[in-house]
C-alpha cells in the first residue's frame, strides 16, 4: 500500500480532494479490475470514456477516482482532477511502482519496420554479455527466460511500469524496448528513464491515426527528446542511434540532444556497411574494417544489425563481441522465416505489412530466387485505407505472381479491402499474372501449389501473429502452420 498524497507530488493535479495520508492497494484504469482499495484513472479513449465507469469502479472497491473532466467532481468520492489522464497515469504508475526504469539501462527502438528484429538482435548482443535481459515489443514481453504475452507492440503506462518492477525484482539490469508511436503520442512511455533511443526508418503507415507522415514523424521524434530528461546512470552515456539513409533522420538528429551515433549503407556514417553480400542463407559485409557473417538475409537485416551494433556499442561493449553476437543468431518468428518442409522451393513467411516493408522483403527474395517470386499479401482493416493501392502496386511491380487475400479484416468487409487493393495491382500486372482469393488458408495453398522448383512464394503480412482479426473475434491462424499444411497437401 502507499500513501496516496505523497504519489501526487509527481503528478501534474489541477485540484483535488482526498483525506490526508490516504492509503491506495494499486491502480486500475480498466474498471471492470478495480480491486478493494484501489486508486481509479478515468481515461477518456477513442472507443469509450473511462469517466463513465466511475460507478462500476466505486462498486468494485476503488477508494479514489483520478479524472479528467470536471462535471464529475462529486462529494461522493474522493477525486483528483488532472488535465491529461494519459499523462497522470503514466505519473503515478512510476511512482507507485518506485521508478522502476531509473534502476534499468533502457534500449527504446522506434520506426515503421525494422523494430522486433532491432529489439531481439540488441537482447542477444546483451545475453551474450552474461545479462539476463527484459524484452517488451510486437511478438511478446519477456522478463529473462519468462514469456509473457502482451496485446500490443508496447503496453499502456501501467502494465509497462508494471513490467519494468517485476524487472528490477528480478535482478535484470537491461529492458530493451519496442515503443511504438502511438505510444509516444498516448503518453504512455511518459516517464521512462531511456538510456538509447534507436531509430530505424519512416515510411507510411499509421495515417489513419497520425494522418500526415510530419505528425507521424513528430510522433517518433518525441523518444529522442526524452533522452536529455534525466542525467546519466551508472556513467552510462545517453546515445541516439539513427539510420541517416532515411529521408527523415533529420528530424530525429535535431530532436536529439544527446551525443548521436549514425549508421548507413550509403553515406558516411559512424557505423558504414560496405562491400554487401545477399544470399539465400545470409548476408555477409565490412564494418569498420571488421567482416561480419550473419545468418539473417537481406538489405533490411544489414541496416537492422548496424543498429543493433550501435547500440551495443553505445552501451559499452566490445565491438568484436558484439559482431561475434550477432553472428550467433539463427533468425527471428515472423522475420522472412523460411518454411524448413518445402524442398526444391522456398516458401517465406514475414510480417511486412507496409508498402516498404513488402520491397524490402519481395526484392531480398527475388535476389536470391532461380524461379518467380509469388507474393501473398492483403491489407488490415479498420486501419490506413491509402496505403492499400500502394501495398498493391508494390507487390506487383515486384512480384512475378501475386494472389491477394485477407490480412485481418477486423470490423471491414474484407472483400471490400481487396477492392482497395486491386487498382494498385491492376497498374502493373495482367489478369493472367494475380489471383484473388478472399480466404487466406485457401490463398496460401493455391500459392503452394502452382510453386515449381526454383520459385519463391512470399506469405506477407501476418508474420508471427497466431490469429485472424473477424469481426471483433480473434480465430487461431498462423501463416507459418497453414504453409506446413499446404506443403504437406502438395507432396502428397
Amino acid at each position: 500500500m502507499k500513501v496516496l498524497t505523497e504519489l501526487l507530488k509527481e503528478v501534474t493535479c489541477k485540484k483535488h480532494c482526498i483525506l490526508q495520508g490516504m492509503m491506495i492497494t494499486g491502480i486500475q484504469y480498466d474498471s471492470r479490475k478495480v480491486e478493494l482499495g484501489n486508486l481509479f484513472v478515468a481515461v477518456k479513449g477513442f472507443q469509450s470514456d473511462g469517466h463513465q465507469y466511475i460507478r462500476q469502479a466505486l462498486d468494485n472497491g476503488a477508494i479514489a477516482i483520478m479524472i479528467s473532466d470536471e462535471s464529475y467532481c462529486s462529494n461522493e468520492y474522493p477525486w483528483i482532477l488532472v488535465e491529461d489522464s494519459r499523462l497522470a497515469l503514466a505519473q503515478i504508475s512510476n511512482a507507485y511502482y518506485e521508478h522502476p526504469s531509473e534502476k534499468l539501462k533502457l534500449i527504446g527502438v522506434t520506426g515503421t519496420n525494422g523494430k522486433t528484429t532491432t529489439t531481439n538482435l540488441i537482447c542477444h548482443i546483451i545475453e551474450a554479455q552474461g545479462e539476463k535481459t527484459g524484452l517488451i515489443g510486437t511478438i511478446h514481453n519477456r522478463i529473462g527466460d519468462r514469456v509473457l504475452e502482451g496485446s500490443r507492440t508496447t503496453p499502456e503506462s501501467l502494465e509497462l511500469q508494471q513490467l519494468f518492477a517485476q524487472m528490477v525484482e528480478e535482478g535484470i539490469r537491461y529492458a530493451v524496448m519496442e515503443v511504438s508511436s502511438h505510444a509516444l503520442e498516448l503518453q504512455r512511455v511518459a516517464c521512462c528513464d531511456f538510456d538509447v533511443a534507436v531509430f530505424t526508418n519512416l515510411t507510411q503507415d499509421h495515417l489513419d491515426y497520425h494522418v500526415t507522415m510530419e505528425n507521424y514523424c513528430k510522433a517518433k521524434t518525441i523518444l529522442f527528446h526524452m533522452l536529455g530528461a534525466n542525467g546519466e546512470k551508472a556513467g552510462l552515456q545517453k546515445t541516439a542511434v539513427i539510420n541517416i539513409d532515411d529521408p527523415w533522420a533529420n528530424q530525429f538528429m535535431v530532436a536529439s540532444n544527446v551525443p548521436v551515433v549514425t549508421y548507413s549503407m550509403q553515406k558516411d556514417a559512424s557505423w558504414k556497411a560496405e562491400q554487401v553480400q545477399v544470399g539465400a542463407e545470409g548476408v555477409s559485409y565490412i564494418v569498420d574494417e571488421m567482416p561480419v557473417q550473419l545468418h539473417l538475409t537481406g538489405n533490411f537485416n544489414v541496416y537492422n544489425s548496424l543498429a543493433a551494433l550501435a547500440a551495443g556499442e553505445a552501451l559499452g561493449f566490445p565491438v568484436e563481441e558484439v559482431i561475434r553476437a550477432l553472428e550467433q543468431v539463427g533468425g527471428i518468428a515472423g522475420r522472412f522465416q523460411t518454411v524448413k518442409e518445402a524442398k526444391d522451393y522456398s516458401v517465406i513467411v514475414d510480417y511486412a505489412h507496409t508498402p516498404d516493408g513488402l520491397e524490402n522483403v519481395i526484392s531480398t527474395a527475388q535476389a536470391f530466387a532461380k524461379g518467380r517470386v509469388i507474393t501473398v499479401f492483403g491489407c488490415g482493416g479498420d486501419r490506413d485505407r491509402t496505403k492499400r493501392p500502394l501495398m498493391g502496386e508494390m507487390a506487383a511491380k515486384l512480384s512475378d505472381y501475386c494472389v491477394v487475400t485477407s490480412d485481418n479484416p477486423r470490423t471491414e468487409n474484407p472483400e471490400q479491402i481487396l477492392q482497395d487493393i486491386l487498382p494498385g495491382v491492376e497498374k502493373h500486372m495482367q489478369p493472367e499474372t494475380y489471383h484473388v482469393e478472399v480466404d487466406r488458408r485457401k490463398a496460401i495453398h493455391y500459392a503452394v501449389q502452382m510453386a515449381q522448383p526454383g520459385d519463391v512464394v512470399l506469405l506477407a503480412g501476418k508474420g508471427h501473429e497466431n490469429y485472424q482479426d473477424v469481426n471483433g473475434v480473434k480465430h487461431h491462424f498462423d501463416d507459418y502452420e497453414v504453409a506446413q499444411e499446404a506443403i504437406a497437401e502438395k507432396q502428397n
